[in-house]
C-alpha cells in the first residue's frame, strides 16, 4: 500500500476515510469558507480526514452558455486564502500543462479531469509540480487501464497519486458505476477514491446541461466505503438547485454530517477485515 501525505493528512486505502468535498465551482470567498468550515466540522466530529475541492474553471460544460467560474487568477487566490486561513488542504482541477505549473504553486492536490486522463503532456506537467495528483478515470476506460495513466505521472518521479472512479459510459446520457473497479485499481497500491456525485451524473441529460440523480449519490458513497477505500469525493452545496453547475447530482450540505457518520461506521468495519482479491 502506498500512502500519500497531503498537508497534515495521510491518505491511503488502509487509513481512515478521507472526504474530498466542496462546491462544483467557486462562487465567492465567503461561500467557499462557509462550505469548507461546515465540512471540516462535520469531518472532525465523524473522525474523517478532509480536503476542500472547488474549480476555478469548468472547461467542459455541455454548452457554450454553461457558467465556467471565476477564472484561474481569482480562483487560485481564493483557494490559497482559504488554505492559509483554515489549514485545510485544497484541490482543484486543471486543463492544460501551463495551468499545472500555475496551480501547483498554490494548491495541495491537482486534479486531472476524467476526459483528460490520457493527455500525456498534462499528466507529466502535473507530476512535475510535486503536488499530489488526483486522476479521475475516464468514462471510456477500464479500471486496469489506469495503471498506464499512473505510470505517466510516476515517470516524473512523483508517486503522490490518487486514482478516482467516477463511472463509465453506458449508453446515451448515462453512466454506470462498477464497484469491481475500486479493488481493481487498489491493486496498484495507490489510494483509491470514489466520486459519488459524478457517478450519478447524466452527461448532457438536460439538453444544454447535464442532469443527475442526486438521490443515488449517498448510495454510491455508502457502497464504496463498505469496501474499505481511501476516500470519497462529493460535491455539495447548501442549495443545489441554485448551484451554477452540477446541481442535479450534488448532495445537499445539511445532509452531509449524517452521511459522514454512516460512511465512517462502514469504513471502520471494512478496514477491520480488508477485501482481498
Amino acid at each position: 500500500m502506498k500512502d500519500v501525505t497531503i498537508g497534515g493528512l495521510t491518505v491511503g486505502n488502509d487509513r481512515p476515510l478521507t472526504l474530498i468535498a466542496g462546491p462544483c465551482q467557486l462562487e465567492s470567498a465567503d461561500h467557499a469558507q462557509m462550505i469548507a468550515g461546515t465540512m471540516a466540522e462535520a469531518c472532525a466530529a465523524a473522525g474523517a480526514q478532509y480536503i476542500f475541492k472547488a474549480s476555478y474553471d469548468k472547461a467542459n460544460r455541455t454548452s457554450l452558455s454553461g457558467r465556467r467560474g471565476l477564472g484561474i487568477e481569482a480562483g487560485l487566490k481564493m483557494l490559497g486564502d482559504l488554505r492559509d486561513a483554515t489549514g485545510i488542504p485544497v484541490l482543484t482541477d486543471i486543463h492544460d500543462p501551463e495551468q499545472a505549473r500555475i496551480a501547483g504553486a498554490v494548491v495541495d492536490v491537482i486534479q486531472i479531469p476524467a476526459f483528460l486522463c490520457r493527455q500525456t503532456d498534462l499528466l507529466l506537467a502535473a507530476g512535475e509540480t510535486g503536488c499530489a495528483v488526483n486522476i479521475k478515470k475516464g468514462q471510456f476506460l477500464a479500471p486496469w487501464d489506469m495503471a498506464n495513466v499512473a505510470g505517466k505521472v510516476e515517470s516524473t518521479g512523483n508517486t503522490r497519486i490518487l486514482l478516482t472512479e467516477r463511472g463509465v459510459s453506458f449508453g446515451y446520457n448515462t453512466l454506470v458505476a462498477d464497484m469491481r473497479a475500486l479493488p481493481t485499481m487498489a491493486k496498484s497500491g495507490y489510494p483509491v477514491i470514489m466520486d459519488a456525485t459524478h457517478s450519478v451524473q447524466q452527461p448532457g441529460g438536460l439538453g444544454e446541461a447535464s442532469g443527475g440523480q442526486r438521490e443515488f449519490a449517498p448510495v454510491m458513497a455508502r457502497a464504496a466505503a463498505s469496501l474499505g477505500i481511501a476516500g470519497v469525493f462529493v460535491e455539495t452545496h447548501e442549495d443545489p438547485e441554485r448551484a451554477p453547475s452540477d446541481g442535479p447530482n450534488m448532495i445537499p450540505l445539511d445532509e452531509m454530517p449524517h452521511l459522514l457518520e454512516v460512511l465512517m461506521a462502514l469504513d471502520r468495519i471494512a478496514k477491520a477485515d480488508p477485501v482481498r482479491i
